[in-house]
């Protein structure tokens, strides 16, 4: 049995019992912790092992390096970047001198990005910011455990609003104003009272 709000603007059809349990109940919270922190610890020594290495943070040497060989076309075989819109942009960075920059704009993330998880502060937002990374390692043709990672961010975005139940977002969240603070009043700020059905 599904149940749905109808509302003036649509109808809101909520999760299976399953997938509320997974990525919305609080029970289920030790799980995501402990794939949190298994991601953060990742990205922090990722990015620390950047922060602390002058290629990386004088110049963007080495970032230079990386993305000069994920936009050369071999005589024989694949090309590392599969997409030559993707192999362009990448070619646009590198003729920008954008490494410079970008590198320890790169290393910082993935500090900031490893913290966040640890910590559990903003899961859904770090979370992104990790996939977002992954994707741009796969999409330049490093394959390694980038893919894994991602899949990983990608369940964390999924259960943003449990994931850091043990740790800040527990406090965090309910002082930003968190979208599901109205779930038990009459009727959300923004939307006349709802009428629920249930529907078979």
């Amino acid at each position: 049995m599904t149940t749905q709000v109808t509302t003036v603007s649509g109808r809101i059809i909520e999760d299976p019992p399953f997938a509320r349990f997974i990525f919305n109940d609080t029970r289920f919270a030790w799980f995501w912790a402990i794939i949190r922190v298994l991601l953060g610890v990742s990205w922090f020594q990722s990015g620390w092992g950047k922060v602390t290495n002058p290629a990386w943070m004088d110049g963007g040497a080495a970032l230079r390096g990386f993305w000069e060989n994920a936009v050369r076309i071999p005589e024989t075989g694949r090309p590392p970047i599969a997409f030559d819109w993707y192999r362009d942009f990448i070619q646009g960075l590198l003729d920008a001198n954008a490494y410079t920059w970008f590198a320890p704009f790169v290393a910082i993330s993935e500090v900031l990005v490893g913290a966040a998880l640890v910590l559990g502060a903003f899961v859904g937002i770090a979370a992104f910011g990790g996939a977002l990374m992954n994707w741009n390692f796969v999409m330049a043709g490093t394959a390694s455990s980038n893919a894994l990672l991602g899949l990983a961010a990608l369940f964390l975005i999924l259960a943003w609003k449990t994931a850091g139940w043990w740790g800040l977002d527990r406090f965090l969240l309910p002082r930003v104003g968190v979208p599901w603070m109205w779930i038990d009043s009459a009727k959300p700020p923004h939307e006349p009272r709802a009428m629920a059905a249930e529907v078979e």
